[in-house]
C-alpha cells in the first residue's frame, strides 16, 4: 500500500523545513562590522604586554581563571574584557595582540581585526615608561599605520577595497587612566608641578585629538572612545590616600575635566571629518554609581581586590596564588588594584551595544547598522 502525505502531514514538513533553514542561517549570522580594532590600556590589552620587557604583565594565573580554557591570556582580569565582549557581540573573533600575530608566519587574523592596547601605557608618550617597555598611544597608531600599509594590501588588491574595509571596521579606543596613575599622580615625575589640572586634560586632548585625525587619515571611520573611569575609586587609590566615603573624590575631579573635554574633541571630529563617527562611551557615571551601590549592579564588594596583590592590596595579583582569589568574582567590581571583573566590563558593553545613553550619540548597533 503506497504512502500518501496528508495536506496536514504536507504543512507540518513545510514548517519543519522552514525551521531548519532559519535556524541555519541564524546559527552563523553575518558580522556586524568586517573588523575589530583595539587600542588603548590595560583595560583592552590581550596580550601585547606578554611580547614587551616589563613589570606590567598579566600572563599568570589568577588573571585569565574565568577565561576560557582557565588560561592566562595577558588580559589584567579574570575573564573576558569589554572589547571582547564588543567582539562577541558584533559577532567577531577576539582581536588577536599585535605582537602576537607578528610573530606567525602568516597573519591571516589580520583581517577581522588587531588589539594594539599596551598596558601600564598612556596618550603620552613617557607614561609608563618607569615599568618598561609599553606602546604608547602614539606607538599603537604607528603599528596600525604598517598594517594598513603593509598587511592590508596582501588580501586586497586596490584601495578602495582597503578604503571600504576600513571604513566599515570598529575601532575601540580606552586609553587615558595611566596618564593620571603612572604620569600626573606619581611623584617619580613633576608633571602635576608643570602642569594644573585643567592644562593637563587638555594636554591629553590635544595630543588624543592627533592621533585620532591620524587614524581617520589611515581609514577610520566608525571609532568608540571611552572615558576614562573614576580612578578615585580604584584600591590602588583609595587604600593609599586618606578620604571620606569610598572614593577619593579630589581624584575623581581630575578625570571629570578630561572627560568634559573629551565629549567635546569626539563632537568636533565628527563634525569636520567628513562620513566620520566618532562615538563617547559614556562610562565615569556608571563606574562610579557601581562603586557607591554595588548591589544596583549584581556586586556585593565594590572596595576590594578580588585576587591577593601585592603592597597590601595596591597592586597587581600575585602570581600563582588563584586558590586564595575570592570565589565569586562576578560579585566583585575589581579583580586587582587597578582593574575591573569580567561581570563589570560586561555590564559595560552590553549598554555600549545597546544604548544610547550609554554611548553617545549612538550605539554600537545602530553605528554599525
Amino acid at each position: 500500500m503506497p504512502f500518501l502525505l496528508t495536506r496536514k502531514m504536507m504543512k507540518s514538513l513545510l514548517i519543519i523545513f522552514f525551521i531548519i533553514i532559519i535556524t541555519s542561517a541564524d546559527a552563523n549570522p553575518e558580522p556586524l562590522a568586517p573588523a575589530l580594532y583595539v587600542m588603548g590600556d590595560s583595560l583592552v590589552d590581550s596580550g601585547n604586554n606578554n611580547f614587551l620587557p616589563t613589570v606590567a604583565k598579566a600572563n599568570f594565573p589568577p588573571y585569565g581563571i574565568n577565561f576560557d580554557g582557565r588560561r592566562s591570556t595577558g588580559r589584567f582580569t579574570n575573564g573576558r574584557t569589554v572589547a571582547d565582549f564588543i567582539a562577541e557581540f558584533v559577532g567577531l573573533p577576539y582581536a588577536p595582540p599585535y605582537l602576537s600575530i607578528r610573530r606567525l608566519v602568516e597573519s591571516e587574523q589580520a583581517i577581522t581585526g588587531l588589539n594594539f592596547a599596551s598596558g601600564s601605557c598612556g596618550i603620552l608618550p613617557q607614561t609608563g615608561a618607569d615599568l618598561g617597555k609599553c606602546l604608547s598611544f602614539p606607538e599603537q597608531v604607528e603599528l596600525f599605520e604598517k598594517t594598513v600599509k603593509e598587511d592590508l594590501p596582501r588580501y586586497y588588491k586596490k584601495s578602495e577595497e582597503i578604503s571600504d574595509y576600513l571604513a566599515k571596521s570598529l575601532f575601540v579606543i580606552s586609553i587615558g587612566s595611566n596618564d593620571y596613575i603612572n604620569n600626573y599622580l606619581n611623584d617619580l615625575h613633576d608633571t602635576s608641578k608643570r602642569y594644573s589640572p585643567q592644562s593637563f586634560a587638555t594636554l591629553l586632548i590635544t595630543n588624543l585629538s592627533q592621533q585620532l585625525q591620524r587614524l581617520y587619515g589611515l581609514g577610520a571611520r566608525k571609532v568608540l572612545a571611552f572615558e576614562i573611569g573614576p580612578i578615585g575609586c580604584i584600591p590602588s587609590i583609595t587604600r593609599q590616600i586618606q578620604h571620606n566615603g569610598p572614593c577619593v573624590e579630589d581624584i575623581n575631579q581630575l578625570v571629570v575635566l578630561f572627560n568634559n573635554q573629551l565629549a567635546a574633541m569626539l563632537q568636533n571630529l565628527t563634525s569636520t571629518l567628513q562620513h566620520s563617527s566618532f562615538i563617547l562611551g559614556h562610562v565615569n557615571g556608571l563606574g562610579y554609581d557601581a562603586a557607591i551601590s554595588p548591589s544596583k549592579y549584581g556586586l556585593s564588594d565594590s572596595s576590594n581586590p578580588c585576587c591577593v596583590t601585592w603592597l597590601n592590596g595596591t597592586s597587581g595579583c600575585i602570581p600563582g596564588l588563584g586558590a586564595l582569589a575570592c570565589k565569586q568574582p562576578d560579585k566583585h567590581y575589581f579583580f586587582d588594584a587597578f582593574h575591573l571583573t569580567e561581570s563589570l566590563y560586561k555590564h559595560i558593553a552590553t549598554l555600549c551595544f545597546n544604548s544610547s545613553s550609554t554611548c553617545i550619540p549612538q550605539n554600537i548597533k545602530d553605528l554599525l547598522l
